[in-house]
């Protein structure tokens, strides 16, 4: 079964892989994550992870299996092969990875699909391309879950950003709880994360947070 994208389900968006968890099960974050409420879930399995290919497909076939039965849609970061092997529901893709209109015209009606852009003009180039279903936005603030992270976005370009975009954006890069009222107040569709949720001493807290989180008419500063 593959799961039609909402914006919704931006809300709360937990990315992770095994490298994201040592000496920890991720299916068991994972579960954890699901029980609590996520929204949407990408693997994104790459960088210290030691796993084989054999060995990331199994453990993407079961994640998407978890995902599924709490009726949450399973991403996979960038690699599209697998992607399409596990039977995901999404592909997020980035603009160093393959050329986005390869991406769309290859999984046209089989998967939705996420771009990263940080940048105006990478969103003003995104606005031209038919089939993307959201955009992910960021580092927002400063982050080390991402050793390539591009330059911090901050808030009044992430507000900026939201409002020329022409699909919904999820906020993604060293977001913490405090500032999640923040990211809402921008018109973004929810927040994406990592270390806030993998790291978190109470996951189930965490993401009810994240999920009480409401947009107020405040204005950012």
């Amino acid at each position: 079964m593959t799961i039609n994208f909402n914006p919704a389900q931006l809300q709360v968006y937990l990315v992770a892989g095994t490298q994201d968890v040592p000496g920890r099960s991720l299916v068991t974050v994972v579960q954890q994550a699901l029980a609590s409420g996520i929204t949407a879930f990408q693997f994104r399995d790459k960088g210290a992870s030691q796993l084989t290919a054999t060995e990331r497909l199994a453990l993407g076939r079961q994640l998407k299996a978890l995902c599924t039965a709490k009726g949450v849609p399973f991403i996979v970061d960038d690699d599209v092969d697998l992607a399409l092997a596990i039977g995901a529901d999404g592909i997020h893709v980035g603009q160093s990875d393959d050329q986005i209109q390869h991406v769309l015209q290859r999984v046209q009606g089989r998967l939705f699909v996420g771009l990263s852009c940080s940048t105006l003009t990478e969103i003003q180039q995104a606005n031209r391309l038919t089939g993307l279903a959201y955009i992910g936005s960021g580092p927002i603030f400063p982050t080390t879950s991402k050793a390539d992270a591009d330059p911090v976005v901050g808030l009044k370009q992430l507000k900026q950003l939201v409002q020329t975009a022409r699909v919904p954006i999820v906020a993604i890069g060293g977001i913490t709880e405090s500032q999640l009222p923040a990211i809402r107040r921008t018109g973004a569709a929810g927040s994406a994360v990592i270390s806030m949720v993998t790291q978190s001493p109470n996951i189930q807290r965490t993401v009810r947070a994240m999920l009480s989180t409401g947009v107020t008419d405040d204005k950012i500063i």
